[in-house]
């Protein structure tokens, strides 16, 4: 993906704070709901907690020294959410995207529990910390497009998340599979907190059918559900992806080229008082 020199560009914190003040004051961002997390607590109080601090929830535990360590990576996923969102807001408005979702931003503690639970039932020796080094979407997001829009609105979003200092760390397109799920999954790293974070690129067809086969992907993923069982579900997953349109152009979208910082060179600051310019257009025919 060919992104505009004026994207590529290194920012100074004082010219992403002046970008984002000015992208923000284009309008409001339309989202299913807007509210502001609560704040972090010290630790993670849930149902699945027992009363020596260890963590337990359908055949999945946790030791108390891990469950610890998860509610800690919560806490400090919540306070880097804070700095994150203004960002996706401001890229979801340039891009004319429809924020899905953005009270669910926030993976809730025990889903992630689960998640790390997860891989060390399948790894058996893996560490928590390296379970929870793997996880890219304890802040996430979903940016959505019309299909006659997707593959524009993915190329600006993108190219705006790299130019803002944001890392990309992960890019998986699926709009070319056969079978199973279809949209954009990335992974990007925040500049100042270093948190991971995904935002999911999605049309309004292909977020309806991952909402459709969210419970089956759970039970899948199950560490105790039968061979056959998985297969079947796996069949049910496809079928329903298997009826998803493709955008014009949207298996050709890549993630924007690697950003390499040159410090022996001073690049000033943009004039707060002016927008950011139009992306380029991005042919997909």
């Amino acid at each position: 993906m060919n992104i505009p020199r004026t994207a590529r560009r290194t920012v100074t914190r004082a010219a992403t704070a002046a970008a984002l003040a000015t992208a923000l004051g284009l309008g409001a961002v339309p989202t299913a709901t807007a509210t502001a997390p609560a704040a972090a607590p010290h630790a993670v109080r849930t149902p699945g907690t027992d009363p020596h601090g260890g963590w337990h929830q359908d055949g999945l535990r946790l030791k108390a020294a891990d469950n610890r360590k998860v509610d800690a990576f919560v806490a400090r996923a919540r306070r880097a959410e804070r700095s994150i969102s203004p960002q996706v807001r401001a890229i979801a408005r340039i891009s004319h995207a429809e924020l899905i979702g953005f009270d669910q931003r926030l993976k809730s503690p025990d889903s992630l529990k689960r998640k790390v639970a997860t891989r060390m039932h399948a790894s058996p020796g893996q560490s928590v910390d390296t379970s929870l080094a793997m996880i890219n979407d304890a802040v996430r997001y979903t940016l959505q497009w019309p299909a006659g829009k997707y593959s524009q609105g993915v190329h600006t979003a993108a190219g705006l998340l790299s130019a803002w200092g944001n890392d990309s760390t992960r890019w998986s397109n699926t709009w070319n599979r056969t079978n199973g799920y279809k949209g954009i999954n990335s992974a990007w790293r925040a500049p100042r907190s270093g948190q991971l974070f995904e935002v999911q690129f999605h049309t309004p067809q292909s977020k309806a059918a991952q909402l459709q086969t969210h419970k089956l992907y759970e039970e899948q993923r199950l560490p105790g559900t039968p061979p056959a069982r998985v297969r079947e579900l796996q069949e049910q997953q496809n079928a329903i992806f298997a009826a998803v349109p493709v955008p014009a152009g949207a298996e050709r979208l890549t993630a924007p080229a690697h950003r390499v910082a040159d410090p022996s060179r001073h690049r000033p600051a943009p004039d707060p008082a002016r927008r950011l310019p139009a992306p380029a257009h991005v042919p997909v025919g």
